[in-house]
């Protein structure tokens, strides 16, 4: 069984001391050494230097993949989850329904009076 690689994931410090250090690489391959002494690759740097660019510091800093949490999700898994339990009370109820309609047929195959069965406690 195989481990999961887990994502790397840079604070906003490490990427802007790498861009500075890119920035200040001035001869050919010295880049290239920069990113193979890292792991990285060239696409991390082009991607920060355009966070970079917009101004976006907060951009740098790393954050969390997917869809955000919001009110209307929470609601909507909220109401999910309440339907679910509706659908499953239902099937039960039903359940129920059908058995008390037998036990009231066998009841008059028996000839049993509605009031003698165990529902009001003459048995």
């Amino acid at each position: 069984m195989s481990q999961k690689t887990k994502r790397r994931q840079f604070t906003a410090e490490y990427k802007l001391r790498i861009l500075k250090e890119a920035d200040r690489c001035d001869q050919r391959g010295q880049i290239a050494a920069l990113l193979r002494r890292e792991g990285l690759y060239s696409s991390h740097l082009s991607r920060w230097r355009r966070q970079r660019a917009q101004g976006q510091l907060q951009g740098l800093a790393a954050r969390k993949r997917g869809p955000k949490p919001t009110a209307d999700r929470e609601l909507q898994k909220e109401a999910a989850r309440l339907r679910r339990e509706s659908e499953r009370l239902q099937a039960r109820l039903q359940q129920a329904e059908t058995i008390i309609e037998a036990q009231k047929k066998l009841a008059q195959q028996l000839g049993l009076a509605p009031g003698e069965t165990e529902e009001n406690g003459t048995a």
